[in-house]
């Protein structure tokens, strides 16, 4: 056996690094394993917290072997990974980087687990605290928001760190979500004066006809996503609060031009459904300017 040393303050240590023969020999928790897989074996100081990471039954076992292509098995608190040596080696760095963040009082869900997986997977050197303890903003009694990912991470350290980005990706993925939730984190600190949210007045895939009402009545259907997301933020009297006086603003695109947009944080909604043009009203002096 060879003796690996510690990698925390909790003491997590590796008892045993060999390969799958040798684990095999030693039981059956490297049964089925090829001549080129690696055994490793953990040791964690709190049973009880290892028990609360791996979920009832261990059943997040079973996320991170989906993830990596591993196998794992629990016998108290050791815990054995026995699979590839580069798929062995992302998934002892899951496991303590994990548990490291559950003893910090973290809370980790199957989903964040699968999350993480594929954050290590595409750099095996990522911080999973950088990632996941990188809160946004604090929404009432809402889970705090957070980046879900290493996509997301980059992504809310591009809005912080540029004046314009360009947000592209699948339905789904938090690109209208965590903007907004930066924008008004940026507002509640000061950072800037107001909030401008603006998306084109165009239907998913469906002709609506004339809306009864008078303008507002008429475009609220199309911006309704964006005012979702503010009152999934704030609460519903700071929301009306703040629009009264200017501070949010959630307007459709064809009323931006000509607008001077000093000291706002500008969000376009579903640019892709604009032209050029549309994009460059979104001009002006502007503190910070997101297009998804």
């Amino acid at each position: 056996m060879t003796q690996i040393a510690a990698t925390s303050a909790d003491r997590i240590s590796a008892l045993t690094q060999a390969t799958a023969a040798g684990a095999t020999a030693a039981g059956a928790t490297a049964a089925g394993a090829t001549a080129a897989d690696r055994a490793v074996t953990l040791h964690f100081a709190d049973n009880t917290l290892l028990a609360l990471l791996l979920g009832d039954h261990d059943r997040h076992l079973v996320r991170m072997e989906q993830g990596l292509g591993v196998r794992l098995s629990r016998r108290g608190n050791e815990l054995t990974i026995v699979g590839p040596p580069d798929g062995a080696a992302i998934a002892r760095r899951l496991v303590e980087q994990l548990y490291i963040m559950a003893r910090a009082g973290t809370p980790i869900s199957p989903e964040d687990i699968g999350r993480a997986a594929i954050a290590l997977r595409a750099d095996a050197d990522v911080d999973l605290r950088d990632v996941f303890s990188d809160t946004i903003l604090v929404a009432g009694r809402a889970r705090p928001i957070a980046p879900k990912g290493l996509a997301q991470k980059r992504y809310v350290d591009a809005i912080r760190n540029f004046d314009i980005v360009f947000g592209i990706g699948p339905a789904g993925t938090g690109k209208t979500y965590l903007a907004v939730a930066q924008a008004v984190a940026m507002l509640q600190a000061g950072s800037v004066d107001r909030i401008v949210l603006s998306r084109p007045a165009v239907e998913a895939g469906e002709r609506l006809g004339f809306l009864p009402g008078d303008l507002k009545e008429k475009v609220d259907p199309y911006l309704r996503p964006l005012y979702d997301a503010l009152h999934d933020m704030m609460p519903g009297d700071q929301v009306v609060r703040r629009m009264g006086t200017g501070e949010i603003e959630v307007a459709p695109l064809a009323f931006m031009r000509g607008r001077t947009l000093a000291h706002a944080f500008v969000i376009l909604d579903e640019a892709q459904n604009t032209t050029p043009v549309g994009v460059r009203v979104q001009g002006g002096d502007h503190r910070r300017r997101h297009a998804d």
